[in-house]
Parts: structure tokens; C-alpha cells; sequence
């Protein structure tokens, strides 16, 4: 007998996402983060790279799944309990706890009471995940600007978390150019 995969197809994506008692609006914005992954996946893989577009669309979906819970910068780590919960795949959890901003250091999420490990995108999965998330601001699409803009006036334009989204941007910018 076959082992089932631990990455949920779409439609059970979506179904874990209400089961769960995440807001409609929230799954919107999901689903057009989870269409921007994937193309962001496929320009990708058509430069050459190897990206797994399955686990890509999944994390894309899955992502927010800790607003069930809360709204604040916890849903990221809230999220990944709830993956590993339910037994999905240990990448699919480290794609929800990576998320937020441009990443979380250790020291800041220590700080924050978040956790005490580093919570920074690092696979190719997990940085498109990120990316396509700044992407979208509740279910409609905008430039990478807007959302700077954005987390400099929430967060102050000396944060951190600022030169870790110019990063990220800066890394999407070389390989898709």
C-alpha cells in the first residue's frame, strides 16, 4: 500500500484551513498567496533551480493557519504547531514558522517569547513562501514597495526585519532577472 503524502493536495489544503476556524478572508488571501507561489515557482524552476511546487502551493495555503488562533507575530509559530499536530510534513511547518516579515531572528524571537530557535527562511520553499506573501495585501496583489512601506511605518525604518525584506527582494530580483 502506498504511503499517503504528509503534503496535503489543494482542496485538503483548504478544507484543513476551515476545519481549523480560519476567517474566509484569511483563506482568500491565502489562496492568492498560493497562486503567486506558484508562479514565482515555475519562473523559478524554468531558470534551472529545483523547487517543489507541491510543498510550495501547501506552505502557500497553509501559511496563515495560525490566525485561526491569533493575529498578531505569533500566528507563525502558533501555525507550525498546529502542522505538526496534524502529522504534515516537517517542511511544511518550518514554511508557516518562516513566514512572517522577512524572517524572525533567534534573538528577536526569544525576545518576542516566540521561540527559542531561528525562525529566517532558509530553503528555496520556504523564501518563495515568504516573498509571495509580501505580495499580497489581504487578497489583492501589490508591489513589493507597498509592503516595505508598510513594515517601515509599523516597525520603524531602522529595523532589522527591513533589510531582511530588502534582502529577500534583492534574491528574487537576481533570480528572476
Amino acid at each position: 500500500m502506498k504511503k499517503k503524502s504528509s503534503i496535503p493536495e489543494e482542496e485538503e489544503c483548504l478544507k484543513i484551513l476551515q476545519d481549523e476556524g480560519v476567517e474566509d478572508n484569511v483563506i482568500r488571501h491565502a489562496i492568492r498567496v498560493s497562486k503567486i507561489a506558484r508562479e514565482l515557482a515555475s519562473r523559478i524552476r524554468m531558470r534551472g533551480y529545483d523547487v517543489d511546487e507541491k510543498l510550495v502551493v501547501a506552505g502557500a495555503l497553509l501559511h496563515d493557519i495560525g490566525r485561526s488562533v491569533t493575529h498578531d507575530v505569533s500566528h507563525g509559530v502558533i501555525g507550525g504547531r498546529i502542522i505538526r499536530r496534524r502529522r504534515l510534513d516537517e517542511r511544511l511547518a518550518r514554511i508557516v514558522e518562516r513566514h512572517v516579515g522577512g524572517g524572525i531572528t533567534r534573538d528577536e524571537a526569544e525576545k518576542l517569547k516566540l521561540s527559542d530557535k531561528d525562525l529566517i527562511p532558509e530553503t528555496l520553499e520556504e523564501k518563495i513562501v515568504c516573498y509571495a506573501d509580501k505580495l499580497v495585501d489581504g487578497d489583492k496583489k501589490v508591489n513589493f514597495e507597498e509592503t516595505l512601506k508598510y513594515f517601515k511605518e509599523k516597525l520603524g525604518p531602522e529595523h532589522p526585519a527591513i533589510k531582511r525584506l530588502e534582502e529577500l527582494n534583492e534574491f528574487f530580483s537576481k533570480i528572476l532577472s
